[in-house]
C-alpha cells in the first residue's frame, strides 16, 4: 500500500522503484495506491484480505500516520507487516532501523526477520508512536494546514508550532484514573508515547519503560506562551525531562475523561498525527497482540538517529 500523499517523492517513481526491486527478486506482489481522499482503512482491509488469501504480508509505504492506519487492520489479522518510510519524521521506521531510501528499504524486506512490536491503543484506535489530547492535536492540525500551503518539511512544522503557541488555549480539566489512583488535573496537553526514539530525543528517561510492556504519559502544567516556548526549546535540546512543568509516568492502563463531562462527551484525539473525535472515557493501554514487523536483518539495519 503506497500513500500518494506522503513525503516529497513522486508517487509514480516510488511505485516504479518498489516494483523493480520485487520483480528482480521474483517476488509476487500487488501495489495498491492510496489516492488523496481515499479511505486508508478500506484499502488496508482489501490488502489484508489479499495477503491472507495468498499467504503473504502487508507492506505500508507512507508516513507514521499511514503506517498506523494500516497496522490497525493488520494487527488483528496477525499477518507479517512491512514498512517503507515515506513521511517527514518517520519515527517508527527509524526506531527499527529501516532505511529511509525506498530502494534500500525494499531490498531489506527481502531478507527481513519477523519481530514482535508493541503498539498502543486508545479506545479502539491503534497508535504506533503517540496519542494525545489538548494542545498537541491543535499543533498537528495547524501543521497540516501549513504543509498544504508551504510543503512538507521540518522547518515548516516548527514554524507552524510557533504560530499556534502564540494563540491562547484553554487548559483541559481531566479526571484521570491510573494504577488504582483517581484524581482531577489541569493540563495544557496529555501526551502518551509508545516510541523510545521520540522520548529519548526530547530527553525523557522514562523511555526505558516501553520495554517493560508500558506506555509513557507526559502531562504539561498550564503555563503561559513564553513558558511553553521554553519547554519546546528544552525538548529540542533533549532536556524536557528536567522541566518541573512536565509530569511523566509509565503505566499499563490509563483512563481519562473530562472532569465535568456532558452526556456522550467526545474528545479530540491525535493518534500518530491523525485527528479524530473519540467518545469519553478514553482508555489508553498496550494492545494485547503484537505487531509482527518485518524488521531488517542486521546487515540491512541503519543506525537509529
Amino acid at each position: 500500500m503506497l500513500n500518494a500523499g506522503s513525503g516529497r517523492d513522486d508517487a509514480e517513481q516510488t511505485r516504479a522503484t518498489i516494483s523493480a526491486v520485487l520483480d528482480e527478486a521474483g517476488r509476487e506482489h500487488e501495489l495498491l495506491l492510496i489516492e488523496r481522499g481515499a479511505s486508508v482503512a478500506d484499502v488496508a482491509a482489501r490488502a489484508v484480505q489479499m495477503a491472507r488469501g495468498r499467504g503473504g504480508a502487508v507492506v505500508a509505504a507512507g508516513g507514521d500516520g499511514t503506517i498506523s492506519a494500516v497496522a490497525q487492520a493488520v494487527l488483528t489479522a496477525g499477518l507479517p507487516f512491512g514498512v517503507l518510510p515515506q513521511g517527514t519524521f518517520n519515527y517508527f521506521s527509524r526506531t527499527h532501523g529501516i532505511p529511509a531510501d525506498t530502494e534500500r528499504a525494499t531490498r531489506a524486506l527481502l531478507r527481513a526477520q519477523v519481530e514482535p512490536v508493541q503498539v498502543g491503543t486508545v479506545n479502539d484506535r491503534v497508535f504506533i508512536v503517540n496519542a494525545s489530547v489538548g494542545l498537541y492535536p491543535q499543533l498537528l492540525e495547524d501543521r497540516e494546514a501549513y504543509k498544504q500551503r508551504y510543503g512538507r518539511s521540518r522547518p515548516v512544522a516548527v514554524w507552524s508550532a510557533l504560530v499556534t503557541l502564540f494563540h491562547a488555549h484553554r487548559p483541559l480539566r481531566l479526571h484521570v484514573q491510573c494504577q488504582g489512583v483517581a484524581r482531577d488535573v489541569r493540563t495544557s496537553t496529555l501526551f502518551v508515547a509508545n516510541n523510545a526514539l521520540q522520548l529519548e530525543q526530547i530527553g525523557v528517561a522514562e523511555a526505558a519503560l516501553l520495554a517493560q510492556d508500558q506506555l509513557v504519559a507526559l502531562m504539561l502544567k498550564p503555563v503561559g506562551t513564553l513558558s511553553m516556548l521554553r519547554l519546546m526549546l528544552r525538548g529540542a535540546f533533549g532536556k524536557l525531562g528536567e522541566a518541573e512543568d512536565v509530569l511523566r509516568f509509565g503505566f499499563d492502563q490509563l483512563v481519562v475523561r473530562p472532569a465535568a463531562p456532558r452526556r456522550s462527551a467526545r474528545v479530540k484525539v491525535a493518534t500518530d498525527g491523525e485527528i479524530q473525535w473519540l467518545r469519553a472515557p478514553l482508555s489508553f493501554g498496550v494492545a494485547p497482540q503484537r505487531l509482527w514487523l518485518l524488521a531488517p536483518a542486521p546487515e540491512d539495519r541503519v543506525e537509529r538517529q
